[in-house]
């Protein structure tokens, strides 16, 4: 385990590679106020008011709900939490939706007891939630990281919680351990795989599989935007032809139709993102039927490395941003643990990551939804071309956009655009979301 301010492969996986049912953001909504529900009497609450940041807005506005029958919103994430009143199940918490609770929340939102603001002040995922009955008031506040209570309060007196997931098996603070990853270089964290155990490959297994199921609902199943299984009739029309580059695109699309579809499936997230911990993993387990000969240990600490370099690339950007997580961050962790899995050294990973960065350094979140399984579809694909592309000595250089002359500096760069440079595109992109739906003062 990590001591002082030093950390772990294992403290980073358990702090970044998670279960979560659902789109991070309304379950991180929802988990909110049900922290401060659960300090209070049971029985309806009074009045709910929540204030969360832009990107929590953008995320939570139009994404399907698990359990609810393809509903959406962030007013009925924050009603769910209060009925659901589980704050222990973290980013599981909305497995407890039943219909007669589903009906209760709808019944609260319809009577308007539940109010949503945006906090544009904040700029990192924040969840500030006040729960009133009885004339008591509870408050929760979730920063840093969707399931990181950091403040709890019954009446306006600090009380007594148990420590978050997010702390990791070592206790540390998810913040540390950010602080901590920057510090460390692409050498470090492939110098990092020689620690990995037993119990480290079964747990990267664990989210193979889980992330697998949400797969194979998405392509037997009609559900989301249906990228998945398009792109299989396509194939069978010959329109398309199945190669590597294709197969990763499908199993990651399917998995993200089933997800965005608001089907009841756990995945396993990455850096606080089940359609990142999608990208990060699923590619992979595409591309291994294509190379032959692929060790069971060589694929699992290649996924391991997949999500340290995403969680390493989205501590730059931030963990929600103006640029689309998937794309930039899980998009090149796929990359780099493909390239690691074909043999390539430090060059060969850093290349096929400079190779995603500047192909898809432009692309924009524009919130939760169906059609995310496109961007996915379109990560996993440059994800696997990056990787050949760099065993074939084609890599993105300094000359070429924001590739700087070290992958570090890339990284950097793709972190200035996301946090300097396009804050106004996230205004923008609520601004377009909230007109849609009739939700702009």
């Amino acid at each position: 385990m990590g001591q002082g301010t030093d950390f772990t492969i294992k403290d980073i996986l358990r702090i970044e590679v998670r279960p979560a049912l659902g789109c991070t953001e309304p379950v991180a909504i929802a988990l909110g106020v049900a922290a401060a529900a659960a300090l209070l009497p049971e029985g309806t609450p009074d009045e709910i008011f929540v204030e969360v940041d832009l990107n929590i807005a953008k995320n939570a506005l139009m994404v399907t709900i698990p359990g609810t029958n393809g509903e959406a919103g962030l007013s009925l994430a924050a009603a769910l939490g209060s009925v659901c009143r589980n704050p222990d199940d973290g980013l599981g918490l909305l497995d407890a939706i039943t219909d007669e609770r589903l009906a209760e929340a709808k019944a609260l939102v319809s009577q308007g007891k539940v109010a949503v603001r945006l906090r544009e002040d904040k700029h990192v995922v924040y969840v500030n939630s006040r729960v009133t009955k009885d004339g008591q008031v509870a408050e929760s506040v979730i920063e840093g990281s969707h399931d990181l209570i950091k403040v709890l309060r019954l009446n306006g007196r600090d009380t007594k919680r148990k420590a978050d997931a997010s702390e990791g098996t070592a206790g540390h603070d998810v913040t540390a351990m950010e602080t901590w990853l920057k510090t460390l270089s692409l050498r470090d964290l492939i110098d990092l795989l020689n620690d990995l155990d037993d119990e480290d490959l079964d747990f990267m297994e664990k989210g193979i599989q889980m992330n697998l199921a949400l797969a194979d609902y998405g392509l037997r199943n009609r559900c989301g935007l249906g990228v998945g299984p398009a792109l299989e009739r396509l194939l069978k029309k010959s329109l398309l032809s199945r190669d590597m580059v294709m197969a990763a695109a499908i199993v990651t699309a399917a998995a993200s139709d089933a997800r965005m579809g608001g089907v009841r499936l756990f995945a396993m997230s990455s850096a606080g993102s089940g359609n990142h911990g999608l990208t990060a993993t699923l590619p992979l387990w595409a591309v291994k039927d294509y190379l032959g000969g692929i060790s069971r240990e060589r694929l699992l600490k290649a996924v391991a490395l997949s999500h340290m370099v995403t969680s390493y690339v989205k501590i730059h950007t931030g963990r929600l941003s103006p640029v689309c997580g998937c794309s930039i961050a899980a998009g090149a962790g796929a990359a780099a643990g493909i390239a690691f899995m074909m043999g390539g050294g430090h060059e060969e990973i850093a290349g096929a990551i400079a190779n995603v960065i500047g192909d898809l350094a432009g692309v924009i979140c524009d919130g939760a939804k169906g059609s995310c399984a496109l961007k996915l579809a379109t990560a996993a694909s440059v994800a696997v071309r990056a990787a050949l592309l760099a065993q074939e000595g084609v890599i993105a250089g300094q000359w070429d956009g924001i590739v700087g002359l070290s992958i570090e500096g890339t990284i950097d760069n793709v972190g200035m655009l996301s946090v300097d440079g396009m804050t106004q595109a996230d205004r923008t992109i609520l601004k377009i979301l909230q007109e849609k739906i009739g939700l702009c003062p």
